[in-house]
């Protein structure tokens, strides 16, 4: 067997970890919302999902996504 790892390290940075930070406390609050029948706190939670896929992004293209200039894998 070999021990190399072929793994292209996706989801491994910092933009990663943010953007579906956010999005999962969009998710959250959501559902809450759709329990509790608030209409308009769960539109607000989805553009906070979309905003947290535009955080990512907008870190991506700063160098914090994997490959980029402020990006430093940690070894394990």
């Amino acid at each position: 067997m070999s021990t190399e790892s072929v793994d292209p390290g996706h989801g491994h940075s910092p933009a990663a970890w943010t953007a579906v930070i956010i999005m999962l406390i969009a998710f959250t609050i959501g559902a809450v919302a759709f329990f509790f029948d608030a209409p308009i706190v769960v539109w607000a939670s989805a553009a906070l999902a979309v905003i947290g896929l535009i955080v990512g992004w907008i870190m991506k293209r700063a160098g914090y996504g994997v490959g980029g200039s402020k990006y430093q894998p940690k070894g394990h």
